[in-house]
């Protein structure tokens, strides 16, 4: 199978999970508004959410699968078997820990991330997020469990469930928002009881993949002998700085949220819902391709072929481009239209339009960077070099606190959006550069040409969004939601048959970015 194949797969059904995910937040925008009880929600719900990002996405997928691959391509069957088998046990081990903990201190962990929330003004906000956050901790074993099934599975080409499976948390937060806020005093109570049933539901499905493949962890008592594994050591070792190595963005992110409940009120509301759009092309582009970058790129390390390892690179950089710049100006021109057709329902108003929008599209001004990382990343971790990318983590995170000094006195929360986009971008940067200094990575032939022949495509697709930003106004036409639905509809159709029009004009084919898995 190409690997164009593969990604599209995980795009396929990631897409499916985004569109339940929009529908979830559209719901909540609905019934919930962008007021002082949602806002605690979204706090409560940052650390789960957080942790998923940085488990699924991230630290533990890419600590876990280089060595993962390697053990499986140079040890036994079995001995596959027993590595699974303890790297399982102590993980649970830790995890249950961590959620035992996390319960009991869940005050002063809510206090960390939203000290805005510790003034007696906001003392029912704070009540209610040190509520859910306890209701919700035991969320990151369910996550947690599912990147270790995830990663197996992935090893072993098996996309498409690893991908799928964040409906069922969408969908069990729909039906928790439809079906089970009468039981609940406090309504939005139910969102946290739904994103329990959802992080059940993933573990559950993921895990009868793993018994399919005979590859079902055997759990024991045997937490010591698992931690003496010098394999599964050097997995624990590798995470530790991969999970900020990888995922600064989301750390950002959570600073930000700490920064905003001292913001006017929807402050995190309006952040987390940006978010939410900002996640469609950094998971239909970003997370697809270096999911299956990263087996591909451990194969051609453990086979020593430098050719390869630097033209998968090279594929996953241009297709970044090829889809990343328009989604980048999609955003950007197009976020009153997004914004407003998504979430413009019952209480979420006009103003909050405007105040998302805002965020919406700060944040785009940093999308390519953040589906570059994505790609670039993976050329460290294939080779289980954690400390260059950490090192450019460390200063990047820097750097964002110092362009959130600049910038939120300026543009308020739209400011601390702006500084995740600039940061990232930095970081992608300093990630190609280091990438081309030792060698990992040259650029293939015909990037200067690739790069004429994009830009009047991205020429058209401008000229179309910016004709409709000036034509419609996308807050009024909410008197008829259907029509407003039709119109974006219409004007997304309408940019991309542009931009793939004139892309297929100017030369380019699929072919030019298939690649078979080797």
């Amino acid at each position: 199978m190409s690997l164009l194949r593969s990604a599209a797969t995980v795009s396929s059904f990631t897409l499916f999970s985004r569109i339940t995910g929009l529908l979830r937040d559209v719901l909540i925008a609905s019934a919930f508004g962008a007021g002082p009880l949602t806002d605690a929600f979204w706090v409560a719900f940052r650390i789960p959410n957080l942790l998923r990002r940085l488990f699924a996405e991230g630290a533990f997928s890419q600590a876990f699968v280089p060595i993962l691959g390697h053990v499986r391509s140079t040890r036994s069957a079995e001995e596959v078997r027993v590595l699974l088998d303890r790297v399982a046990l102590l993980l649970t081990f830790a995890l249950m820990l961590v959620t035992l903990a996390g319960m009991l201190a869940t005050p002063w962990v809510v206090s960390a991330m939203a000290s805005g929330m510790t003034t007696a003004a906001k003392q029912t906000e704070f009540d209610a997020a040190v509520w859910m956050t306890r209701l919700m901790f035991p969320y990151i074993v369910c996550m947690s469990l599912v990147a270790f099934a995830s990663g197996v599975l992935n090893t072993w080409s098996r996309f498409a469930i690893p991908a799928f499976t964040p409906v069922l948390l969408n969908v069990s937060m729909i039906g928790a928002s439809l079906f089970l806020t009468p039981y609940f005093e406090t309504p939005i109570y139910a969102l946290a009881g739904g994103v329990m049933i959802g992080g059940v539901a993933q573990l559950v499905v993921q895990w009868a993949a793993l018994a399919r493949l005979g590859l079902m962890p055997r759990y024991s008592l045997r937490v010591r002998q698992a931690w003496q594994d010098p394999i599964v050591r050097r997995i624990m070792r590798q995470m530790v700085p991969a999970i900020l190595g990888v995922s600064v963005a989301q750390v950002s992110l959570l600073i930000n949220t700490n920064i905003a409940t001292w913001l006017r009120p929807g402050s995190v509301t309006w952040l987390s819902f940006a978010d939410r759009l900002m996640e469609f092309p950094t998971a239909l582009l970003g997370v697809a391709l270096g999911t299956v970058l990263l087996p591909s790129l451990s194969a051609a390390h453990a086979k020593q072929d430098h050719k390869a390892y630097s033209a998968l690179l090279d594929w996953g950089l241009r297709l970044v481009l090829l889809l990343g710049l328009p989604a980048a100006l999609g955003l950007a021109l197009l976020s009153d239209g997004l914004v407003a057709t998504l979430f413009n329902y019952g209480a979420f108003s006009g103003q909050d339009v405007m105040q998302t929008r805002l965020a919406v599209m700060a944040y785009s001004a940093g999308l390519i960077g953040l589906l570059a990382i994505k790609i670039l990343a993976p050329g460290f971790y294939a080779k289980q070099d954690i400390r260059t990318p950490v090192k450019i983590a460390i200063f990047v995170l820097i750097l964002t606190q110092v362009f959130n000094v600049i910038f939120v006195p300026m543009f308020a929360h739209a400011g601390l959006a702006l500084s995740i986009g600039l940061g990232a971008s930095v970081n992608a940067l300093l990630l190609v550069v280091l990438l081309r200094r030792r060698k990992l990575y040259e650029p293939g032939p015909g990037w200067i040409r690739f790069g004429i022949k994009i830009i009047p495509a991205l020429a058209a697709v401008s000229a179309v969004l910016w004709t409709a930003d000036q034509s419609l106004d996308w807050v009024a036409l909410g008197a008829t939601p259907w029509l407003r639905v039709l119109w974006l509809a219409g004007v997304i159709f309408g940019s991309a048959l542009a931009y793939f029009a004139m892309l297929f004009a100017c030369g380019f084919r699929p072919i030019d970015f298939t690649r078979r898995r080797k």
